[in-house]
């Protein structure tokens, strides 16, 4: 994909999720969310970017297998419209954010989506490591179950049995595409530290070092909510 290409690509993406925010404004949502309509949008958006970019990354390594051998030269086009898609969709979120929500409220997403948004556009507009870009968004396939999470606790939906099979997927899902891949990625970055340039080597590496402490947390933070804080519920009502 030319320049041209990738800026149009981008910015139709740009536009894509923000009409997708209008058309979800304009659905009924829960009486327990209209407290804050602003974030069941923004949650929703979210949730139909994963579906979408998931289910992407995994066709492009089916539908081109040779990527998953050469991570940095090989790619298609299906593959960088694909990363090209997510940078439209990170600028939206990062904007969505700055303007409707409180800096000190926002700021470690803000933060993650800069440096999501570097990493991608290093691989678009140098078209090199589109494949590890692609491996990164695998990812996605956790986010569909951590949105659904969110949105099922702010439908008040916490208690019901949807919720409790959704975080199990959640973990599940999580161990694999988050912690797993992240770790697979690290190790990817440093047995190919030869091939990598060391500017793209220094950005891949703060990155995934940023993004690895961020899920760690996010995971304990899981566990703790849903399986830890629950368990120890249970058994006070037994006692």
């Amino acid at each position: 994909m030319e320049l041209p290409s990738v800026i149009l690509t981008t910015g139709s993406s740009v536009c894509f999720f923000k009409l997708v925010n209008c058309g979800i404004s304009k659905l009924s949502m829960p009486e327990s969310a209209c407290r804050n309509a602003w974030k069941w949008r923004n949650i929703s958006t979210s949730f139909v970017h994963s579906l979408i970019t998931g289910i992407w990354a995994v066709l492009c390594f089916y539908l081109h297998p040779r990527m998953a051998e050469d991570l940095i030269a090989t790619y298609s086009v299906f593959s960088h419209a694909l990363v090209s898609v997510s940078i439209g969709y990170f600028i939206y979120d990062f904007l969505d954010m700055v303007l409707n929500q409180k800096l000190s409220q926002s700021w470690e997403l803000l933060f993650h989506h800069c440096v999501v948004i570097t990493c991608f556009g290093i691989a678009v507009f140098s078209c090199r490591y589109v494949g590890f870009a692609v491996v990164a968004l695998l990812v996605e396939i956790n986010s569909v179950f951590l949105h659904l999470r969110q949105s099922l606790r702010m439908a008040s939906l916490a208690q019901t049995t949807v919720y409790r099979v959704n975080s199990m997927l959640n973990l599940g899902t999580y161990m694999v595409f988050r912690i797993a891949t992240l770790a697979w990625m690290t190790r990817w970055l440093v047995l190919n530290r030869d091939k990598v340039p060391l500017v793209s080597y220094t950005v891949g590496s703060v990155g995934m070092a940023i993004m690895t402490a961020m899920n760690i947390v996010l995971f304990y933070r899981l566990l703790q909510s849903d399986f830890l804080k629950s368990s120890r519920e249970g058994k006070k009502k037994e006692k």
